[in-house]
C-alpha cells in the first residue's frame, strides 16, 4: 500500500479520534525517528537519556497536535510534521540538561540556520569516525577530529545540513527538500555539491569517505 494511501486512512480514524491510527503511524516511522535522535543527540546528554523516553514524548504531543497538522497537509508530508515534532522535543531536552547552552528553538529549527551549525558538524563528525575502523591511535583520533571539524565547518550551512539529512538520517530528496523549504531540484543540487566537495578532501585527513 502506497505512502498516500496509509496516509489517507490515518488522517481518515484520527479525525474520528481513532489513537490506535496515531500509534500505527508512529511505530511505522519509529526507526526513521530514532535514527534522528541517535544522529543528533549531545554527546554530553547521551549517556542520561534515553531516546526512547523522547520518541514517547513525541508521540504524546503528536496525538495532542494532530489537528495543526491537517491544514499543512498539503504541502507537508506526515512524516516530516512528525520529525519537527520530535525535533522540537529533542531541543527541549537538551535546554533542560545544557542549561549553559540556553537556545530559542524556533531559531535553530530555521533554514538552513547558523544557530546549530556547529552541533551538526559533531554529528557528522562523530558518525564518520565511528566508521573508520582502521582509527586506533587516540592521538591520531584527536587530529582526525580537529582536521574533519574544519574541514565541515568550510561547507556552507545547506551543504552540511542536507548531508546530515539525506546520509545520516536517510531522508528522501524530497523529505530534505521540505525541511529546508528546497524544492527538490535544488535540494538535489545542494546535496551533490556538498558531497562533492567533502569526499575531494576526507582521503587528505586518512578518512574513506561516506560510502
Amino acid at each position: 500500500m502506497s505512502e498516500s494511501v496509509n496516509q489517507s486512512k490515518f488522517e481518515r480514524l484520527a479525525e474520528a479520534g481513532d489513537q490506535l491510527a496515531i500509534a500505527e503511524v508512529m511505530t511505522r516511522n519509529r526507526p526513521r525517528l530514532r535514527a534522528m535522535l541517535d544522529f543528533r543527540i549531545d554527546p554530553r546528554v547521551r549517556s542520561r537519556v534515553d531516546p526512547s523516553d523522547v520518541l514517547q514524548e513525541a508521540y504524546i504531543e503528536v496525538a495532542r497536535r494532530l489537528p495543526e497538522y491537517f491544514p499543512l497537509r498539503e504541502r507537508v508530508s506526515l512524516f516530516v510534521w512528525m520529525r519537527g515534532i520530535t525535533m522540537e522535543r529533542l531541543l527541549m531536552v537538551h535546554r533542560r540538561h545544557l542549561t549553559a547552552k540556553r537556545r530559542d528553538a524556533r531559531r535553530e529549527l530555521s533554514l538552513c540556520p547558523r544557530g546549530n551549525a556547529n552541533e551538526t558538524s559533531m554529528s557528522i563528525a562523530i558518525n564518520l569516525l565511528a566508521r573508520e575502523e582502521s582509527v586506533s591511535r587516540q592521538a591520531v583520533r584527536t587530529e582526525q577530529a580537529a582536521a574533519l571539524m574544519q574541514l565541515l565547518e568550510r561547507l556552507d550551512d545547506c551543504e552540511r545540513e542536507i548531508i546530515a539529512l539525506r546520509i545520516f538520517e536517510g531522508l528522501t530528496n524530497g523529505e530534505a527538500a521540505e525541511v529546508l523549504n528546497l524544492t527538490k531540484q535544488r535540494s538535489s543540487r545542494i546535496f551533490l555539491r556538498g558531497v562533492s566537495k567533502l569526499k575531494n578532501e576526507l582521503h587528505h585527513i586518512g578518512l574513506t569517505g561516506l560510502a
